[in-house]
C-alpha cells in the first residue's frame, strides 16, 4: 500500500513537471505561430522601408555616382537578409559604380557585400573564386573585420556542407584563425566582438565561456530583432550540445520570432526548429514551420538551404502519415473499449433493475425513520424559540439604526448650516476686505464646545433608544460603586464607552477613536468597571448587551 502511494506521488510529480514546462513551451509556440500569421504584415513594414529610400532619392541625378552608390548600398543592406537576387543586383551595381569612379575603397566594400550574398546563398565556388580577388591589407579596420569574418563564415558553413571526417577538420581550422584575424579589428565591447568572440568559444567547445558572452548580449540595451534572432539562435546550439533539449528549443522559438519580425528570410532558425520539434515527435508542428522555412527559403533563394529543406521535408510528411495512421488504429481500440463498457453498462442496468425488487424492504425502514421524525420536529421547535429571539434583536438593530441615521442627518444638516453662514459671513468680509474681522469670526469658533454638542447628541439619541440604560447599568455595581451624574450631564465618559459597546461597537480602538481617548485609556475605563462590578467578569459584558431597548 505505502508503495502504491509512493508510486503515485511520483507519476503526479511528473505529469506536473512535464506539464508545467509545456506550458511555457505551448506560450512560446503561440507566439510563433502568430507571428507567421502576420508574415505578410512584417514584411510589408520592410517593403515600405524599402519604398521610402526609393522615394527619397527619386530626384538623384545620372552623373552623381557617389550618390548612386550610397542609394545602392541602403537598399543592399534592406535586402541582404530578404531577397539574395535583388541584394545581389544591388551589390553588383555597387562594384559597377565603385569601378567607374576608380574608388579602391568602394570596390573592396562592394567585393565584401557581393561575398555576403554569396555565402548567404550558398554558392560556395563563386565566393571562393571572390574571396581571393579582395585584398584588404590597405584598408580600414571595419573592412577587414567584415572580410575576416565572412571569410570565417565561409569555411564553417563549408565544414557543414561536406560534413566529413576528411575536410571538415581543416575547413573549421580556416574558419577559425579568420575568426580570430576579424576579431583584431572589432572594437571592443561592441556586439560583432561580443558575439565573435562567444562564437569561437562555442566553436572550440567552451560552453561555459560561450554561454557568457551571448547571454552579456541579450541582457544589454538596444538588440534589434535580427540580432536577438542571431544570439537566441546559437544560445540554442550551445544547450543543444550540453544536451538541454527543451531550453534549446525554447531558445530557437525565440530566434524564429524575431527572424519574422525582422523579415529575415536567410534564416536557419525555423529550419532547426522543425527539425528539433520532429526529433520529439511534434509532426504537426514539424510540418507547419518546415513549410514556412521552405517559404522563406523560395524567396529568399538560398540554394543550400532549399536542397536541406527538400531533403527534411519528404521524412517530416512521412512520419506525420505514420503518426495520423497510428492515432487511427488507436481510436479503433478506443471505440472497441467503449463498445465493451455499453454493454457493461446494460448488465448493470439489469442488476440495478433486480435491486429495486428489494426495495419493500426498505420502504420497512423508512417507517422506521418516521418515528424518528418527532424528535427532529421538537428540535426544530427550539430552533424556532431561537429564531424568534434573533428576530427580536434583528427588530432592535432596526430602530438602532433607524434612530441614529434620523440622528446623523440632523447633526449634519446643523453642521452644514453653520458652515454655510460661516461661509458666508468670510466672504463678505473678504468683499469689505475687513480681514480683521475674519480674524474674530474665526476665533469664535470653540471646537471643544463643539464636540461637547456632539458628545449631547449621541447621549440623547441612546437614552432616546434606551431610556433605563443608567438605572440597569447602576444596579450591577453596590450603591457607592454606582455612576453618579450632575444635573447637566446624561451620560459620563463610562457609561459612553459601555453605550458604544451595547451599540456593537466592541473594538477598543474605534471606541477611542470616536470618544477620542487613547487606547489605553479605553482599556483602562473598562477594566476599572469590570473590577467594580457585583458580577463575575466574564458575565459582565454579556449583562450590558442584555439591556433592553424601549
Amino acid at each position: 500500500m505505502k508503495f502504491r502511494f509512493l508510486f503515485f506521488l511520483l507519476i503526479s510529480f511528473v505529469h506536473y513537471s512535464i506539464s508545467y514546462g509545456q506550458s511555457g513551451r505551448d506560450s512560446l509556440l503561440y507566439e510563433l505561430n502568430n507571428a507567421i500569421k502576420n508574415t505578410t504584415v512584417y514584411d510589408a513594414q520592410k517593403l515600405e522601408k524599402i519604398k521610402n529610400i526609393k522615394t527619397s532619392f527619386t530626384a538623384l541625378k545620372k552623373d552623381d555616382l557617389t550618390s548612386q552608390y550610397q542609394f545602392y548600398q541602403q537598399l543592399y543592406e534592406e535586402y541582404k537578409i530578404f531577397n539574395f537576387d535583388t541584394a545581389y543586383v544591388y551589390a553588383g551595381k555597387m562594384h559597377d559604380i565603385a569601378m567607374s569612379l576608380g574608388d579602391p575603397p568602394k570596390i573592396i566594400e562592394a567585393k565584401i557585400k557581393l561575398l555576403f550574398v554569396l555565402v548567404s546563398a550558398g554558392m560556395y565556388k563563386e565566393a571562393y573564386e571572390l574571396i581571393n580577388q579582395i585584398n584588404v591589407a590597405a584598408q580600414a579596420d571595419s573592412v577587414k573585420a567584415n572580410y575576416f569574418f565572412l571569410k570565417a563564415r565561409f569555411y564553417f558553413d563549408l565544414a557543414d556542407y561536406v560534413n566529413d571526417e576528411f575536410h571538415k577538420p581543416a575547413y573549421n581550422r580556416n574558419g577559425n584563425d579568420n575568426l580570430d584575424s576579424a576579431l583584431l579589428f572589432y572594437p571592443p565591447n561592441s556586439f560583432e566582438s561580443i558575439y565573435y568572440s562567444g562564437l569561437k568559444n562555442l566553436k572550440n567547445d567552451r560552453f561555459s565561456e560561450a554561454s557568457a558572452n551571448f547571454q552579456t548580449l541579450l541582457n544589454g540595451p538596444g538588440l534589434t530583432y535580427h540580432q536577438i534572432a542571431l544570439v537566441s539562435s546559437t544560445m540554442s546550439h550551445i544547450f543543444l550540445r550540453q544536451g538541454e533539449r527543451n531550453t534549446a528549443i525554447d531558445y530557437q522559438i525565440r530566434a524564429a520570432i524575431n527572424d519574422i519580425k525582422s523579415s529575415t528570410k536567410e534564416t536557419f532558425a525555423i529550419l532547426n526548429l522543425a527539425q528539433l520539434l520532429f526529433e520529439e515527435g511534434n509532426f504537426k508542428n514539424a510540418s507547419f514551420y518546415i513549410e514556412k522555412a521552405i517559404d522563406d527559403a523560395t524567396f529568399y533563394g538560398a540554394r543550400q538551404r532549399k536542397v536541406q529543406v527538400s531533403t527534411i521535408m519528404p521524412i517530416i510528411q512521412s512520419s506525420r502519415i505514420n503518426f495520423i495512421e497510428s492515432q487511427r488504429r488507436l481510436w479503433i481500440i478506443y471505440g472497441s473499449v467503449v463498445s465493451g463498457i455499453l454493454i457493461l453498462l446494460i448488465f448493470l442496468i439489469a442488476v440495478i433493475y433486480r435491486q429495486n425488487r428489494k426495495l419493500e424492504h426498505a420502504r420497512k425502514v423508512i417507517s422506521v425513520a418516521h418515528g424518528k421524525l418527532s424528535e427532529v420536529n421538537s428540535k426544530l421547535h427550539e430552533v424556532n424559540l431561537e429564531l424568534h429571539d434573533v428576530n427580536l434583536r434583528l427588530s432592535e438593530a432596526n430602530k438602532i439604526k433607524e434612530e441614529y441615521i434620523g440622528y446623523f442627518f440632523t447633526i449634519n444638516s446643523g453642521i452644514l448650516q453653520k458652515i454655510e453662514r460661516l461661509k458666508s459671513s468670510i466672504e463678505q468680509k473678504l468683499r469689505d476686505r475687513r480681514l480683521d474681522d475674519i480674524r474674530v469670526v474665526v476665533g469664535n469658533i470653540n471646537i471643544h464646545n463643539e464636540k461637547q454638542e456632539l458628545l449631547k447628541s449621541f447621549d440623547k439619541a441612546f437614552l432616546k433608544i434606551f431610556p433605563h440604560f443608567v438605572e440597569e447599568f447602576n444596579s450591577l455595581f453596590e450603591e457607592e460603586d454606582q455612576v453618579k451624574l450632575s444635573d447637566d450631564e446624561l451620560l459620563t465618559t463610562d457609561l459612553r464607552i459601555y453605550a458604544l459597546i451595547r451599540l456593537g461597537i466592541k473594538d477598543n480602538e474605534k471606541i477611542a477613536e470616536i470618544l477620542e481617548y487613547s487606547v489605553k485609556s479605553i482599556y483602562a475605563y473598562k477594566t476599572k468597571m469590570r473590577n467594580r462590578s457585583k458580577l463575575p467578569k466574564e458575565d459582565f459584558d454579556k449583562r450590558i448587551m442584555s439591556i433592553k431597548s424601549l
